[in-house]
Parts: C-alpha cells; structure tokens; sequence
C-alpha cells in the first residue's frame, strides 16, 4: 500500500479587505493565477501553496509557522481594517493513491492526486467558512445590540437612544449588509469547475461538509430581523419626534396669543 502524504491547510481572517492590484504588483513571486479578486501562488520546489482574497481571507498550506507570521506581517500593509477576532480554519488533505476519487471527512478530505487545481478548490472552500464566520460574527453583534433596545423597550416603553446614536446604528447596519452583498461572488463555483466534474463533485462535497449555503441563507434571514428592528426604531423615534414638534408648534401659538394680548 502507498504511504498516504498529508497537506495541512489553514485559512485566517485577516482584514475586512484586501488592496489585490497593490498587492499583486509588490509581492516578488508570479502568481499561478489572479484575477481582480483573488491571487493564487504555488512554491512548486516546497510544496506550498497560498490563496489570498479581497474580502481579508488568506489560505496558507504546509506553510510552518514563522514562514506564516512572515507573510501575515507583510499582507497587513496592504488591509484596509485588520480583523482581530482569531478567526481561522484548519484542514487537511490526504494524498492516497489508493482511492478512485475523493472522500470527504469533518476535518480532512483524502484525494487520489493533488494538483493546483485541486488545491485551488479546497482551500477557496476553507476561505468561504471563514469569511461567513466574520460575518456571522458581525450580524451575532448586531442582534445583540437591537435586542438590547428590544428589552429596554419591553421595560420602559420608549427608547432612550439618541436619533444621532440611532444613525450610527443604521450606517453599522447597511455597512455590513454591504459588505456581504459585495462580496456575494464568494459563493460562486470557480470556472475551472465547470468543464470537469472530478473537481465539479470536490467542490459540491466541500460546500455540503462546511455547510456553505445554508448558513449564508441563516446569514441573510438574521440580517432580515436586523433591518426590520431597525425599522421599528426609526418609527418610535418618529413619533417621538412628530409629538415634540407638535408641542413647540402649540408653545409657539400660545405665546403668539400672549404677546398678541400683551399689546392690544
């Protein structure tokens, strides 16, 4: 029997977004492929392979440990927001000659060959998980706070935040529901899948295992209650705002009348 060989893969959250153009043109390795998205890089003499995306992902494989923090410290320089929330991802892949075709496990995938192009889908596969556990941590913190004002509303009746406050809260919002929307494509199939149904099924078999469309659909039905808080607080303030001006129109007439007595 062949000895089976393992690639060990880890993806890390490292930015809300990535300058690829800059960053592309100043790293001194030719990439493998890229697009305006993403980068994919093979050191064909190590072994090592690393894919870097747009939306702050960065995928290293048999990558040790200093050689990782290298490159962490110089991709920083091209991030618009670094993200410190330790968000990553481990996995492996299992090189077994053995097996006509690729088995998918919880933590590891066993394949017959590796290829880039094989390489190119498991570790866009672990990019995605990550990227929705960003987001899913975004939208848990939103619906954090709007349940905060959903109780003090329960208590007391009315809201005690700010219309100030209140705009901030929505721009938060609207900035992460964009962010997703903007970065959608994550979940689209790569071309190279699309002609070859070896790496067609690899890449079904990933989704399916890391459950990649089912929580972008729980993502997108979070972000639903969100928006529709949102909309009951905007129409609490305006009442609230409708009943003030109401009163300064009633002050302002009754000292129309006062100073209309005054006088006559």
């Amino acid at each position: 029997m062949e000895k089976t060989n393992f690639i060990k893969i880890e993806a890390i959250q490292i930015a809300e977004a990535f300058n690829i153009k800059k960053l592309r043109t100043e790293f001194e390795i030719q990439p493998h492929s890229s697009s305006p998205s993403e980068i994919f890089y093979t050191y064909t003499n190590k072994k090592r392979y690393l894919y870097i995306f747009d939306y702050g992902v960065v995928v290293f494989a048999n990558f040790t440990a200093p050689k990782k923090k290298e490159f962490i410290d110089f991709v920083k320089n091209y991030a618009s927001i670094n993200v410190n929330l330790d968000l990553f991802e481990e996995y492996r892949i299992e090189i077994d000659e053995n097996i006509p075709k690729a088995v998918i496990k919880n933590d590891y995938v066993s394949v017959p060959h590796v290829d880039a192009s094989v390489m190119k889908i498991v570790m866009l596969n672990i990019a995605q998980s990550v990227a929705l556990d960003y987001y899913e941590a975004l939208t848990d913190d939103l619906i954090t706070s709007s349940k905060k004002y959903i109780q003090e509303l329960e208590r007391r009746g009315k809201l005690s935040i700010s219309k100030k406050n209140l705009l901030k809260y929505i721009g938060k919002v609207l900035n992460v529901k964009n962010s997703i929307v903007d970065n959608l494509y994550i979940l689209d199939d790569p071309n190279l899948v699309w002609d070859n149904e070896e790496l067609n099924l690899l890449n079904r078999y990933l989704k399916a295992n890391f459950d990649i469309n089912p929580r972008f659909r729980d993502l997108d039905y979070r972000l639903g209650i969100v928006e529709e808080n949102l909309k009951l607080f905007t129409d609490v303030l305006n009442v609230n705002e409708s009943s003030r001006l109401e009163w300064i129109v009633i002050i302002l007439i009754f000292m129309e009348i006062l100073i209309a007595l005054l006088f006559h």
